[in-house]
């Protein structure tokens, strides 16, 4: 699994791609976290599990990466580790992080969420799968 980030004007582009969109997703994620801080500052000391579906794979990346912002948000957490399952338009996951501690983490944005534009997911012609879109900070 490999992941970046990507200037967007006002925002910033994530990008993950690995040999299977379960691992392109979870590197779109660590480069979500990657746009607050430093996920190597992060333990990965408690699991949670993440569910969502989509009518496709690129409503998916973006409701997946929405779902994350969400359990950021209401458990004051961040996430430096991910398992993703997708079995069809479905996802099952479980990310690994710890709460938020301003002075070892040093948060340096905030992710207000997922959104549509350079939105795509897909097998590139290496056969490696990329899942990208910008996050709105």
């Amino acid at each position: 699994m490999e992941w970046q980030t990507f200037p967007h004007e006002a925002d910033v582009g994530v990008r993950g791609s690995g040999s299977t969109l379960a691992d392109a997703f979870a590197g779109a994620a660590t480069a979500m976290t990657s746009v607050i801080c430093d996920p190597g500052r992060i333990a990965d000391s408690q699991a949670v599990t993440v569910e969502c579906a989509a009518p496709d794979v690129e409503l998916l990346l973006v409701d997946w990466l929405n779902a994350l912002i969400y359990e950021m948000a209401t458990r004051r957490m961040l996430f430096s580790r991910f398992a993703v399952d997708i079995d069809g338009h479905r996802l099952t996951a479980t990310a690994w992080g710890e709460p938020v501690d301003i002075t070892r983490h040093r948060p340096a944005a905030e992710v207000k969420g997922a959104t549509y534009c350079e939105l795509a997911v897909g097998r590139q012609a290496d056969g490696c799968w990329l899942a990208q879109c910008v996050v709105d900070v």
